[in-house]
């Protein structure tokens, strides 16, 4: 019976590895998707920290940052 147990919980570790590389696919696929939705394309968004630095700076405006989760793990 330990045997089965053991291999059992063998396979759902391999089965939870492979949905996190799975995973890891689609959030690239999910923000872009994201991107494209209107209320986004209203504005020029900066997706890279120092960039957004930089021309905050440069204009003296704010940053305005957007966070989002789409998962808990």
């Amino acid at each position: 019976m330990n045997q089965l147990k053991r291999s059992v919980l063998a396979a759902v570790a391999v089965l939870v590895g492979a949905g996190s590389v799975l995973a890891q696919d689609s959030v690239e696929e999910k923000l872009q998707k994201k991107l494209k939705e209107p209320f986004l394309a209203k504005a020029a968004w900066i997706l890279e920290f120092d960039k957004a630095k930089s021309e905050s700076k440069k204009s003296g405006k704010p940053i305005f940052a957007y966070f989002t989760r789409s998962y808990a793990p």
